[in-house]
């Protein structure tokens, strides 16, 4: 739960971007995001899997040393 209490001298537009900082911080939006829609368990762990993949190509390409 996010909890945000006005300063001293500040202003609604200020206090909303604070808020949005929060927010963003807290991980409530990426939350949101993926409980959206149901996801079957299957689809879940092919995502997971193809984020490693990539993860590791990636790393594999930046730990290569120039020619």
């Amino acid at each position: 739960m996010v909890k945000l209490t006005l300063r001293e001298r500040e202003s609604a537009q200020e206090a909303v971007r604070r808020f949005r900082k929060l927010v963003e911080r807290s991980g409530i939006k990426k939350e949101i995001r993926v409980r959206e829609f149901y996801e079957k368990p299957s689809e879940t762990k092919r995502r997971a899997k193809l984020r490693a993949q990539r993860r590791a190509r990636r790393e594999r390409l930046l730990l290569t040393p120039p020619r």
